[in-house]
């Protein structure tokens, strides 16, 4: 773990648009820490104030505070087999 103590911490969040609307947050290094908001402005409020209630939880027990200063986030695409389009073709239908 990287000491960061005169630094702003850094965390990437995931933003994921749900089906029924809104967007869920979460925040990739730490664990269970996730919020929603009906917007994505709202999301990313409710997402600051679940982070800032994590660091102090970790700051009451004397536990170190992961950041996301030293990671690299990227997206990786994977293309279909013919299995899959099978799969996801059986599983479309299924559900109508």
């Amino acid at each position: 773990m990287i000491s960061f103590e005169n630094m702003d911490y850094q965390f990437n969040v995931m933003f994921r648009p749900e089906p029924e609307g809104g967007f869920t947050a979460i925040v990739l290094s730490l664990p269970g820490c996730v919020s929603y908001g009906k917007s994505l402005a709202e999301a990313q409020r409710m997402i600051q104030d679940a982070i800032d209630g994590y660091i102090e939880s970790l700051r009451k027990h004397h536990e170190p505070i992961p950041t996301d200063h030293s990671y690299m986030l990227t997206t990786i695409q994977v293309r279909k087999s013919e299995k899959r389009r099978e799969y996801a073709t059986k599983a479309h239908a299924a559900a109508a």
